[in-house]
Order: structure tokens, then C-alpha cells, then sequence
């Protein structure tokens, strides 16, 4: 591994860090919001409620980074069809074109 890769590797771990401690923050957050609509909780089961809201919160904020990084894997795969398509094509009509260029150029050199 080269050390510009390690960079990466470094900087893609520190983002994913961040990330998930601003996503349990938010879920500290949207617990702590729950548990104030509901008044009548007492402090005890408050304090129960929070961490499995954050728990579940979780969770589904990693299901969608799954399903968000399975739909780009998804995407990329359908984009490289695509372009490769697209390329044998190009090269396809460039030799074309070369072929007619050449048999245009000896039929005119032949007359």
C-alpha cells in the first residue's frame, strides 16, 4: 500500500468515526425529544427509554447506509455497462470511419 492510499484509508476512517458520532449524537438528541413528549415518564424509565431509542435509531441509520452504498455499488456497476458499451461503439465507428477513409483515399490514388 502505497502511503497516498494509506492516506486515504486514514482519512476514510476518520470520516467514518465522525460520522457515526454525529449520528449517535442525533440519536442522543431525537431520545431525548421523545422521552420530553411523553411527560408522565418517570426518571428511572427515561432513562431506559433513551438508550434503546438510540439503539434503534442505530440501527436504522446503518440500514441506510447499506441500502445507500448497495445502490451505488448498483449504479457504478450499471454506469461501467454502460461505458464500456459506449466505448466499443466509439471504437467501433472510429474504425469505421479509418476503413472508409482508406478505401476512399486508394480508390481515388487508383484512378
Amino acid at each position: 500500500m502505497t502511503a497516498r492510499e494509506e492516506e486515504r484509508a486514514l482519512v476514510s476512517q476518520i470520516e467514518g468515526h465522525l460520522l457515526l458520532a454525529a449520528t449517535r449524537e442525533e440519536g442522543r438528541k431525537a431520545a431525548a425529544q421523545v422521552a420530553d413528549r411523553i411527560g408522565w415518564l418517570t426518571h428511572i424509565q427515561r432513562a431506559d427509554l433513551e438508550p434503546h431509542f438510540e439503539t434503534e435509531y442505530m440501527a436504522l441509520a446503518r440500514m441506510s447506509w447499506q441500502r445507500t452504498a448497495e445502490r451505488g455499488e448498483t449504479l457504478r456497476q450499471e454506469y461501467e455497462h454502460r461505458y464500456r458499451a459506449l466505448r466499443l461503439r466509439l471504437v467501433a465507428g472510429f474504425l469505421l470511419a479509418c476503413a472508409i477513409l482508406a478505401a476512399t483515399s486508394l480508390i481515388s490514388l487508383s484512378a
